[in-house]
């Protein structure tokens, strides 16, 4: 998947008015995400998305700092970075991770779900447009 599908489908899915906010969003997600992430899991993510995206998480200083935190606190931290009450952080986390879902292999997102555990299931679940 390329660059531009991947923002677009974050676009779309999110609801969100420009190619620019569904950016803002989907490096908020991947920040957050890549400071839950420990060792080198952030890294194997990273490698299997598009330019620039993959750049949100390597090059996020906590990248890989396997930052200890509830889904709770992780939909918390986006919505501190997007500016957002935590329910539309919530939905546009769970936007951008469907996008993830499709443009890593099968193998690279079980282990990314093995590393972040039960409680993060919601994260994964997506019931809006494709």
């Amino acid at each position: 998947m390329q660059f531009d599908e991947f923002i677009g489908k974050v676009q779309h899915r999110a609801r969100l008015a420009s190619r620019g906010e569904a950016e803002r969003v989907t490096r908020a997600v991947l920040e957050t995400l890549a400071e839950r992430l420990a060792g080198g899991e952030a890294k194997d993510l990273a490698a299997q998305l598009p330019m620039i995206v993959k750049d949100y998480i390597l090059e996020h200083p906590q990248s890989g700092a396997g930052r200890d935190m509830t889904l709770r606190e992780f939909y918390e931290r986006v919505g501190e970075r997007l500016r957002v009450p935590m329910p539309e952080a919530a939905f546009w986390a769970r936007a951008v991770l469907s996008v993830v879902q499709e443009a890593v292999s099968a193998g690279e997102l079980e282990d990314v779900k093995a590393q972040l555990g039960e409680e993060f299931a919601p994260l994964f679940e997506w019931e809006g447009p494709k």
